[in-house]
C-alpha cells in the first residue's frame, strides 16, 4: 500500500491518540470527516493499521522493573519460531517481543513490580517458553526515550 503525506499524518496522530475522534483527526489533517474516515478504513483494510490497544499502567509504573530479555532458541525452524511466538502472546507480562537478526533470536521487554516479581516471570514463564536454549536479561535503569503512547 502506497502512503502519501496525509496517510502518514493520520498514522502519526493515531499513534499518539488512538481514540482521537474522527472529526478532530479530519480537521488536523485538512480533510472532511467522511474523506478522513475512508482513509482510516483503507489503512485498516490494507493492514497498515493492524489494531488499537489500551496501554495499562501498573500500580506504580515509574517504579516498575523493566527487563530487556534476549532469547536464543535451540532451533530456528518455522515450527519452533511459531510455537515460541504463540506462547509469548499468551503472557501479558511480556510487553514487547521482536524477532531479531544477529546472535539472539528474540528480544523481549517485560515489566514487573519488583526484582522478585521479575524472578517469578523468569522462572515460571520465560524459562518454560518452548525451545528456549538461553536467556539473558538486563534491567533498565531509567527511560530516556519511550515509544509514543495512544
Amino acid at each position: 500500500m502506497q502512503l502519501d503525506q496525509i496517510d502518514r499524518r493520520i498514522i502519526g496522530l493515531l499513534r499518539r491518540d488512538g481514540r482521537l475522534p474522527n472529526n478532530a483527526l479530519a480537521a488536523a489533517v485538512g480533510l472532511s470527516p467522511s474523506a478522513c474516515l475512508r482513509r482510516v478504513r483503507a489503512l485498516e483494510t490494507g493492514g497498515v493499521i493492524r489494531g488499537y490497544a489500551a496501554l495499562i499502567a501498573g500500580p506504580h509504573e515509574s517504579e516498575a522493573v523493566v527487563a530487556i530479555v534476549r532469547i536464543t532458541l535451540e532451533k530456528q525452524t518455522e515450527e519452533q519460531l511459531n510455537r515460541f511466538e504463540e506462547a509469548v502472546r499468551r503472557h501479558p507480562e511480556i510487553v514487547e517481543c521482536f524477532l531479531m537478526t544477529g546472535d539472539e533470536d528474540y528480544i523481549l521487554r517485560t515489566s514487573a513490580t519488583s526484582p522478585a516479581a521479575y524472578e517469578t516471570i523468569h522462572k515460571e514463564i520465560l524459562s518454560r517458553l518452548p525451545g528456549v536454549a538461553r536467556i539473558h536479561s538486563s534491567f533498565a535503569i531509567r527511560s530516556v526515550l519511550a515509544a509514543p503512547t495512544g
